[in-house]
């Protein structure tokens, strides 16, 4: 009989928008623009008016970016 083991807490990592745009190189505008198009990771409400994105979920895009962009050079 297999046991599993626990596992750890999950550790989330939340980014403000200036720690995402250095990270993306985009700007305030553009990832706005894209969070609406869907083309980019939703932001989470941290109360207020403040949010931020998880660093995973942006880690995860910038390298579906990646892929792509090395996929598209022959």
């Amino acid at each position: 009989m297999a046991s599993t083991l626990p596992q750890p807490p999950t550790r989330h990592s939340i980014l403000r928008l200036p720690d995402v745009k250095a990270r993306t190189g985009l700007s305030r505008s553009t990832i706005y623009l894209r969070v609406a198009q869907k083309t980019f990771p939703t932001p989470i409400n941290l109360g207020g008016r403040a949010v931020g994105w998880l660093e995973a979920e942006i880690e995860d895009w910038l390298a579906q970016q990646i892929a792509e962009s090395r996929k598209a050079t022959p």
